[in-house]
Parts: C-alpha cells; structure tokens; sequence
C-alpha cells in the first residue's frame, strides 16, 4: 500500500521560505509522476509543481521563480522549497503520486502566510 506522508508546512510571514517533504513507502520510481497540490478555503484543489519519473519538472504559473521541487531518490522523498512567500500562498499543500493509473494522496500540511 502506498503511503505519502507529508511534513514542514506551518506559519510563516510574507517574504519568508518554508520547505515541504513528501516521504513515500517505497520506491519512488514506481511511480509516473509526483508532485504538489495545494486547496485554499472555497477553492479547488490546483496544482503547484510536478515532476516526472524523468526528473522533469512544471510549475504553476503563480509560483515560478519561488518554489523549487526536487527528489532525493536514496530517501524515497520529494521537497517543494518555497521562497518570497505570499499570503496568496495559503493553503493546505497535499503531496499527489501518480502510479499505473492510480492517484495517491497525502494527508495535507497547512502552510499560511501572514502579511
């Protein structure tokens, strides 16, 4: 069974950085995809960052420039480094696997940024 397990998120003022990890049970390999999710109140879910089992990376348009995703493959984790934070930026962020069709979730961390 796949499980993501999520941690770093927390309070954090406008301009600050915050750093997010997404540890996965297993190989992280096995999967096609992974990436960030984040959903403000009243929102729809939307996608922050992704990257291929390639290593090849997308960004939202709102946050190219300030966040940075990479992969440490040894440790089976993904980091979302987050800079220049705004309070627009608030959110629970969600780490998402996709893997033979299936899409896995985190439980969420909660990131907010005060102005």
């Amino acid at each position: 069974q796949v499980q993501l397990v999520e941690s770093g998120g927390g309070l954090v003022q406008a301009g600050g950085s915050l750093r997010l990890s997404c540890a996965a049970s297993g190989s992280i390999f096995r999967f096609n995809g992974m990436g960030w999710y984040r959903q403000a109140p009243g929102e729809q879910r939307e996608l922050v960052a992704a990257i291929t089992s390639g290593g090849v990376t997308q960004y939202a348009d709102s946050v190219k420039g300030r966040f940075t995703l990479s992969r440490d493959i040894a440790k089976n984790t993904v980091y979302l480094q987050m800079n220049s934070l705004k309070p627009e930026d608030t959110a629970v962020y969600y780490c998402h696997a996709l893997g033979r069709g299936l899409d896995y979730w985190g439980q969420g961390t909660q990131v907010t940024v005060s102005s």
